[in-house]
């Protein structure tokens, strides 16, 4: 008994859809109307939209390695400490201040994602490129801002831990050229008094003696001072967190014309197309 039943459902819905049909054809112009209507509304709420900005700089955080040469892994290598930073609210703070900002005017406004993703048995061992994104409706006070946060970045991530080494190979490296220096000095003294002909010698031996344990404390010197200077080099280069790339302002429309035209041409189209049903089933019910 139930089938019958369903038949007359289908049935009405088909006259119903088939009514609708030739509502819309017959009153073509409703939906047209429509249509054009909310292209020119979606144009026009871009427009109210402005111009917004953003401001994106590329922070490397480095790898930092153990006196013994292995990777540390730790919260400032990893790409998601990153996101906790620049979201706290003392983070933004210190942006804010320096961008000339209200507080709380980095709120919502802040991202950032990972550049590239690595695979492969080196994945543990890549260097972490993250891009820090900030949007503001003010050009300059947006780039201040993201460049602040990028600093701030640095310096909570490697850069402190490293900060350490690059002292360290600096005073050795400072020690190291003062010993150099001092050993020149000397050198010289007994390559001068090695030539004069008033020395005994044996005098002269003693001195030749000296001077070749002087040049070869000279070379060793200057080997410890290549060493170091690839260490240093390296710890800047590599280990430490930096920012590869300042953040610079750059225009990003608020909406998009061409999205927010196609919504409202759609929303339009829809609308009209209901409005001609509802006035054909005015005009004639049944």
């Amino acid at each position: 008994m139930t089938a019958p039943r369903r038949n007359d459902d289908l049935a009405e819905r088909e006259v119903d859809l088939a009514r609708w049909r030739r509502a819309v054809v017959a009153l073509w112009w409703i939906p047209v109307a429509g249509l054009v209507a909310g292209a020119i509304m979606g144009v026009l709420f871009s427009l109210r939209g402005g111009t917004s900005y953003k401001a994106s700089a590329l922070v490397s955080l480095g790898s930092p390695v153990s006196p013994g040469g292995v990777v540390i892994a730790s919260f400032g290598t990893n790409p998601r400490a990153v996101a906790k930073i620049v979201s706290s609210a003392s983070a933004q703070e210190v942006a804010e201040r320096a961008a000339s900002l209200r507080r709380g005017a980095l709120r919502g406004k802040v991202s950032v994602s990972q550049v590239g993703t690595a695979t492969g048995a080196g994945a543990t061992r890549a260097t972490p490129l993250i891009s820090l994104t900030v949007r503001g409706s003010q050009a300059k006070k947006t780039e201040v801002a993201a460049n602040a946060l990028a600093g701030r970045v640095v310096a909570l991530t490697t850069a402190p831990y490293v900060g350490t080494k690059i002292a360290t190979y600096t005073q050795v490296l400072n020690t190291t050229n003062s010993q150099l220096a001092s050993i020149s000095v000397r050198l010289a003294a007994l390559n001068k008094a090695v030539k004069s002909s008033n020395l005994a010698p044996l005098d002269q031996l003693v001195l030749i003696s000296q001077v070749d344990n002087a040049e070869q404390r000279q070379g060793n010197l200057y080997d410890q001072k290549a060493t170091t200077q690839q260490q240093l080099a390296f710890a800047k280069n590599v280990e430490s967190a930096k920012v590869i790339t300042a953040a610079r302002s750059e225009k990003s429309s608020a909406h998009s014309r061409r999205s927010s035209l196609l919504i409202g041409a759609l929303i339009g189209l829809i609308v009209g197309a209901i409005v001609a049903i509802v006035a054909d089933t005015r005009v004639s019910p049944s």
